[in-house]
């Protein structure tokens, strides 16, 4: 019997891999049974450049490419929740998917039930640049635990804030990191993981390639440092978590900041 389950909740394929791939890698390669959940299939996002897909078949390709990213991760299933992502409005307003909380919190829940999942990982309170989809995927999570599972499963959320986060603009503010993680020992996973998502991988590289005044390559712009904030049950709760047992059991040499229960 492994000693750690893991469901990780995400709104978009690449979300896994972009802003936790490094953590997920690093969790399975010390033993631990990752089952990730998409909302969407990213049925709004770019088409790629040139374009490998006409619109209607994007939603396809992107569950393709996120079967190849979680194989290269090691993750144990894939499950979608079969919302649609919707386009990206003018000015890239960002929008999110169609669902009632409540609902989407239920099946949720059900997911954890159904993979024996001892914790649970999502998007923070911000929604790391604002993204609705990603701030209702967080809220949901929530919901979930407090109405199913009272304290008994632990909620962590990604990209957490703390002094020198390597991309500000990514950092869900509200959210204090407990835990900082070097992920340098599995940044080539992380890197093919990333590689598997070609629809998306202009967007990777854009922003950061206009702010550095050159075309930048992916291994530049990946996370090499990744972090997690404990959401639920709050800190200073006095309950089991077999995620933050497993961390500081397996994972130490990576762990930079470990501030859980030391607010």
């Amino acid at each position: 019997m492994t000693e750690l389950t893991v469901l990780a909740a995400f709104a978009h394929p690449d979300d896994e891999t972009i802003l936790a791939g490094g953590m997920l890698a690093m969790l399975i390669d010390q033993g631990a049974i990752v089952h990730l959940l998409l909302a969407t299939r990213g049925e709004g996002g770019e088409l790629g450049e040139p374009p490998l897909v006409e619109r209607a078949g994007l939603g396809s390709l992107r569950e393709q490419e996120l079967h190849c990213a979680a194989k290269v991760l090691g993750i144990k299933s894939v499950l979608f929740l079969d919302y649609e992502d919707p386009l990206v409005g003018t000015d890239e307003l960002l929008h999110p998917f169609k669902a009632d909380l409540e609902a989407l919190a239920q099946e949720i829940s059900a997911v954890l039930r159904a993979t024996g999942s001892q914790a649970l990982i999502t998007h923070g309170s911000n929604g790391e640049y604002g993204h609705p989809a990603h701030i209702l995927m967080h809220r949901a999570c929530i919901l979930a635990l407090q109405s199913e599972n009272g304290f008994s499963t632990p909620l962590y959320t990604i990209s957490a804030e703390f002094p020198d986060h390597p991309r500000p603009r990514l950092a869900n503010q509200q959210d204090l990191a407990h835990f900082v993680i070097d992920v340098q020992p599995w940044l080539t996973s992380k890197r093919k993981a990333a590689e598997c998502h070609q629809s998306q991988g202009a967007l990777f590289l854009r922003r950061s390639s206009q702010e550095a005044g050159r075309q930048l390559k992916l291994a530049e712009v990946l996370m090499k440092v990744e972090s997690l904030h404990r959401a639920w049950p709050p800190p200073g709760t006095l309950v089991p978590d077999p995620f933050e047992r497993f961390l500081r059991r397996h994972c130490h040499p990576a762990i930079l900041i470990d501030n859980l229960g030391r607010e």
